[in-house]
């Protein structure tokens, strides 16, 4: 198995919830330990853990991880989209399109938010 560089963890109040949540939206179990799994879809990677007080910094109240949002490019997002809508899947933001200028370049991102249970802010792009 290849592991990303950057892989985030989030602690999540319960992880059986959460994992419910992340197969619907397509994440493949990849392995798993007692209130852990890691994730994956496409190339994105993430782990959930119930919250254990082990990385804890400060008090943890809904939403979490105010201040980030998790991008995750997908291979094609019109088709991603049109899945998860079909699931009645609830969007923070909806469908749009950016576009971004980097240097001398101009890019144009498709892109939608979603919040998990414990309202961590994940972007798919494309």
């Amino acid at each position: 198995m290849k592991f990303n560089s950057l892989i985030p963890e989030l602690s999540v109040t319960d992880v059986e919830k959460s994992k419910v949540f992340y197969l619907n939206l397509g994440f493949e179990i990849k392995y798993q330990r007692e209130k852990f799994y890691f994730l994956e879809l496409e190339e994105n990677q993430i782990m959930i853990e119930e919250i254990n007080d082990h990385w804890n910094v400060g008090e943890l109240e809904y939403p979490f991880g105010r201040g980030i949002n998790l991008s995750m490019s997908v291979s094609d997002i019109d088709s991603y989209y049109e899945k998860l809508k079909d699931k009645n899947i609830s969007f923070f933001k909806p469908l749009m399109c950016n576009i971004y200028q980097v240097n001398d370049e101009i890019y144009e991102d498709k892109e939608f938010l979603l919040q998990d249970p414990d309202g961590y802010l994940l972007r798919f792009t494309n």
